[in-house]
């Protein structure tokens, strides 16, 4: 398939960009975080997004999805990171919208498809139980009690898990904490008893929150897929959400870069436009080739998600590996350029620089996928 968006596609993307500029631009951002906004994002602006269908847009059209597949949320995450949208969308029409509609009970997406395609029920995924990601390494214990199980353990930064309604999280329900099998997943409601939820402050003026559980009874209706075949599920939601937090990271690429192209046309230095030096031009010459192939990777990783799910995994961390590096890049030659005024709360590029952070370490960073990638050819 070629590495172009359709005409559909480039629609949405208008759409979009037109939308987040009026509505949510990074001054919303801004106001979120100096007012300390509990949420974190603004509930009415996501149920205008719910409206448009972007709340649903994975999802299928019989249960009130819009049905534009990964692509489609790969074109709506790359414009919220140009625009630094603070939203649930991520956490709830990425995550949740793919355990549901790939992994659930014909009851599970009767009952909560639809709710998420209208925005009224948001989903959040706890995996991670240390400081780095590590979904080969689950020690949360579910043990088997009467006709179900009892749930406890500890899970860290889960996005948007002080604010979920429901909260799906990875458990051990055999063998070791290091084995690949043994894990189940399980759909729980956010504030059940015996769940315990800190808000975790992020550089970047997300929500964040690190979960405690201690004894929580579930029944085989809350179980999300297979009992021990979990990891399979794990990896396909991973898989979403790795590509698509891609297209975010794309999409804060572009707008830094072009935030930096602009101010090397504005500063002067020595009678003279920076934009004119030479080293400063090849600077931006190669990130803008970087940016470039990071496009295509990512387009790549959503278009294999829509056409053969199952075999996308390797693609996806390919697409996080390069879309990481190269937010990076982009932002430190952002702030580099800028100068000293680039770490100041007066320009924007310091803000997609913590925001990039954050999003190159979420599900792996760089180093991470580039690790996991050559394990499985072998090295």
């Amino acid at each position: 398939m070629a590495l172009i968006l359709t005409e559909e596609q480039e629609m949405l993307q208008d759409a979009a960009s037109g939308f987040l500029t009026e509505n949510a631009p990074v001054a919303a951002l801004r106001e979120l975080r100096d007012t300390k906004n509990p949420d974190g994002f603004s509930r009415s602006l996501w149920q205008e997004m719910a409206a448009m269908g972007w709340a649903g847009i994975i999802v299928d059209e019989e249960f009130g999805g819009s049905n534009f597949g990964y692509v489609g949320a790969g074109v709506l995450a790359e414009q919220m990171g140009r625009h630094l949208t603070a939203s649930p969308f991520f956490s709830t029409s990425v995550l949740g919208a793919t355990a549901i509609q790939r992994f659930g009970s014909a009851k599970q997406k009767e009952q909560y498809l639809g709710s998420i395609c209208d925005g009224s029920t948001l989903f959040a995924l706890a995996v991670d139980e240390g400081p780095h990601h590590r979904p080969d390494h689950i020690d949360f214990c579910a043990k088997p009690h009467g006709n179900g199980y009892i749930l406890s353990g500890s899970k860290t930064f889960v996005a948007d898990g002080n604010v979920a309604d429901k909260l799906i999280i990875a458990a051990r329900t055999s063998g070791e904490a290091t084995d690949s099998s043994g894990i189940t997943l399980f759909l729980v409601n956010g504030d059940a008893a015996g769940i315990e939820r800190t808000h975790t402050p992020m550089i970047d003026s997300r929500n964040a929150a690190d979960i405690k559980v201690d004894g929580l009874e579930v029944t085989g209706e809350d179980i999300l897929g297979e009992i021990d075949g979990g990891n399979i599920a794990l990896e396909g939601i991973l898989s979403a959400g790795r590509a698509v937090l891609s297209a975010e990271m794309a999409g804060s690429s572009q707008q830094a870069f072009a935030i930096t192209v602009d101010y090397l046309k504005e500063r002067e230095q020595f009678g003279q436009k920076i934009g004119s030096f030479q080293g400063l031009q090849h600077r931006a010459a190669h990130l803008a080739t970087e940016i470039e192939m990071t496009k295509s990777a990512v387009l790549k990783s959503l278009q294999l998600l829509d056409d053969d799910f199952e075999c996308a995994s390797a693609t996806c961390s390919m697409a996080k590996a390069k879309a990481g590096d190269t937010a990076q890049l982009s932002t430190k030659e952002a702030i580099q350029m800028h100068g000293g005024i680039g770490v100041t709360d007066e320009y924007d590029v310091g803000l997609y620089f913590k925001r990039v952070h954050v999003v190159q370490q979420m599900f792996g960073d760089a180093g991470f996928h580039a690790d996991r990638l050559a394990r499985r050819s072998g090295y």
